[in-house]
């Protein structure tokens, strides 16, 4: 078999691979649309739970979960970009950076329920927090600070070396070189880091376990010290320990959807946010 053979025989496989991918990926969607959209109306979308949660809406977990989600984001972007910035345009290729580099890798690869026991210690129990929605939110962004770093790290490393000794060249500092000219061209691909970031944050249910997320809360937060329902550990709640599972099932495919369309809805959000800082850094 000659080499053209043999590449047509493995492209055809690679293809017939992601077909099936996208194929599993579709069945499962198919299967929660069709038994979830029989639920879904407004009174489900903007009431609490009742009856045992057999019945009303979910209305406290919608907002339990963008809570979260927002609450994360603000305590582990900033982080993450800095230190990102950091590793790639400061700190060199010492073995400082080395071992930082496979730490961060290893933070990454940690079980979430790990997360949930360690956010539970810290900031549940010795900074007093209790259950609340920053214990949840800091837990959260632990989570997933490694996956904003190395991503911001990788962003920065794209960018070619020329664009910042022509920067120093002409008289700029390193400073001002980061922040005007390669952070903003570096900004597209962080996006992409965080879009990543708010996907796991909004189905994760371990580390919201033991930090935040209550079993039944039929109102809304008043502030960060507050406990709140959220759409994971409601699914699960509904799924597999509810007063009258059967009669919950439907609400079950109904909560599941209602996540996936929040989930679609900050992905879209924040890749028309990266495609509009893409044609600002080609258009300046």
């Amino acid at each position: 078999m000659d080499k053209k053979a043999k590449q047509k025989i493995a492209f055809i496989a690679f293809r017939v691979l992601s077909l099936l991918v996208v194929g599993i990926l579709f069945w499962i969607l198919g299967f929660i649309i069709y038994n979830g959209i029989g639920v879904i109306n407004w009174e489900f979308l903007t009431t609490a739970p009742e009856d045992g949660m057999t019945a009303g809406g979910i209305f406290p977990a919608i907002v339990g979960t963008c809570c979260l989600i927002v609450g994360s984001i603000i305590s582990a972007f900033p982080i993450g970009l800095l230190s990102g910035i950091y590793i790639s345009e400061y700190a060199g290729n010492g073995r400082i950076v080395k071992f930082i580099r496979i730490m961060t890798n290893n933070l990454g690869s940690i079980p979430s329920i790990v997360f949930g026991l360690f956010g539970m210690a810290l900031f549940v129990n010795t900074f007093k927090f209790g259950d609340s929605i920053i214990a949840g939110s800091f837990t959260l962004g632990l989570l997933i600070l490694p996956l904003i770093i190395r991503t911001t790290e990788e962003a920065l490393k794209a960018i070619p070396f020329s664009y910042r000794t022509g920067s120093l060249a002409l008289g700029a500092s390193k400073l001002q070189t980061i922040v005007r000219m390669i952070l903003p061209m570096a900004f597209p691909n962080i996006m992409t880091g965080l879009i990543l970031a708010i996907g796991r944050v909004s189905g994760e249910t371990a580390p919201i376990l033991f930090t935040v997320a209550a079993y039944f809360l039929p109102k809304l937060p008043s502030g960060i010290f507050d406990q709140v329902m959220a759409l994971p550990y409601h699914l699960y709640v509904i799924a597999t320990s509810g007063t009258d599972i059967e009669s919950s099932r439907p609400i079950a495919y109904g909560t599941a959807l209602v996540l996936i369309i929040i989930i679609l809805l900050i992905n879209l959000l924040a890749t028309v946010l990266r495609r509009y800082f893409g044609k600002k850094v080609k258009t300046n």
